[in-house]
């Protein structure tokens, strides 16, 4: 029976792999084994912290709101149930940047919900 050394396929699919681990220190840039595993770490922790990040993005703009919402003498869950109630649309992320940059406009929003709330 032929010996099969696998030439194309086998360097194509090495190369791949290399290619992926360009800029990576050490072994993991130049030796296939290494580069393999270091790149399949890699592509896993990439998937996993595409949906952590929606997590943390979310957890910051809520700490975000809550401090602003403080400053304006209110707690965040009654500012959210307060706008659920006026029927204000806007999600944590716009609320977030309102706080930040434009903190009349955010004081005017706390009045809605406060006057919802009542």
């Amino acid at each position: 029976m032929p010996r099969v050394t696998r030439g194309f396929k086998a360097r194509r699919r090495r190369n791949r792999v290399l290619k992926l681990a360009k800029g990576y220190r050490g072994g993991r840039h130049k030796l296939f084994r290494t580069a393999k595993e270091a790149v399949d770490r890699a592509l896993a922790y990439a998937y996993r912290d595409r949906r952590t990040k929606k997590r943390d993005f979310r957890r910051l703009w809520i700490t975000r709101i809550n401090a602003a919402a403080n400053n304006n003498d209110t707690s965040y869950s009654q500012f959210m149930g307060g706008l659920r109630k006026a029927g204000v649309e806007l999600d944590r992320k716009v609320l977030a940047n309102m706080a930040i940059l434009d903190p009349n406009a955010f004081s005017e929003v706390v009045k809605i919900a406060a006057k919802a709330n009542a």
